[in-house]
């Protein structure tokens, strides 16, 4: 994949009205990332309480998806242990502050901070997601 090619994605613009398929520009992955060729992407309850605008502070345009499973396309600067075509599964928690109490005692999924795949950052309805390097499953 050619970083200037187009990638496509399910977007959802603002609550309660249907996705819209968009083209949009392919993201490249920044330090510590890689870039997700998306293989499957499950639907969950989660999924329509963010189609449904029901869920607090939630971000427009978004892409939703969290059961995300695909293979790794691109890495960013200083990844490591991860490699170009290697499986990997994206989960809901996509991202924690690392110094609040909670992340501090080893509870990161109340995390004051944390940011979550499909809700407060774009999801798997795509082509490709871009992840923190560290976030990932190996599959």
């Amino acid at each position: 994949m050619q970083p200037d090619e187009a990638m496509q994605a399910m977007v959802l613009t603002c609550p309660g009205v249907p996705l819209e398929w968009k083209e949009i520009p392919r993201r490249l992955p920044g330090p510590g990332q890689v870039r997700v060729k998306i293989s499957a992407c499950g639907v969950c309850r989660t999924d329509l309480h963010v189609l449904d605008g029901e869920l607090p502070n939630q971000r427009y345009p978004i892409i939703p998806g969290h059961e995300i499973v695909g293979r790794i396309d691109a890495l960013g600067a200083g990844v490591e242990g991860l490699r170009l075509g290697e499986r990997v599964g994206i989960p809901w928690l996509g991202h924690t502050c690392g110094v609040c109490p909670y992340c501090r005692s080893g509870h990161e999924n109340i995390c004051d901070n944390a940011l979550f795949t499909g809700y407060t950052l774009d999801g798997g309805f795509a082509t490709a997601a871009i992840r923190c390097a560290l976030r990932l499953s190996p599959g």
